[in-house]
């Protein structure tokens, strides 16, 4: 596993919250292509600093009944 640092993640959420897919941290430059690739990575690590390498839900299914079985 990658060691990732805060000053990292920080970098990567300014990136994003500016609408920009090019991040600058550490003397490093990363180009993203697209938002969507930026905000998994940021997901990435913070699912990492959490803990848990399990997927964050993005949405549930919902069920109904209309009561005449």
């Amino acid at each position: 596993m990658t060691d990732w640092t805060e000053t990292e993640l920080s970098a990567l959420r300014r990136a994003y919250a500016s609408g920009t897919t090019r991040v600058s941290y550490d003397g490093k430059s990363v180009d993203y292509g697209s938002s969507e690739d930026l905000l998994s990575r940021i997901r990435t690590i913070e699912r990492a600093f959490a803990g848990t390498t399990r997927p964050l839900p993005i949405a549930g299914l919902a069920g109904f009944s209309r009561g005449d079985r």
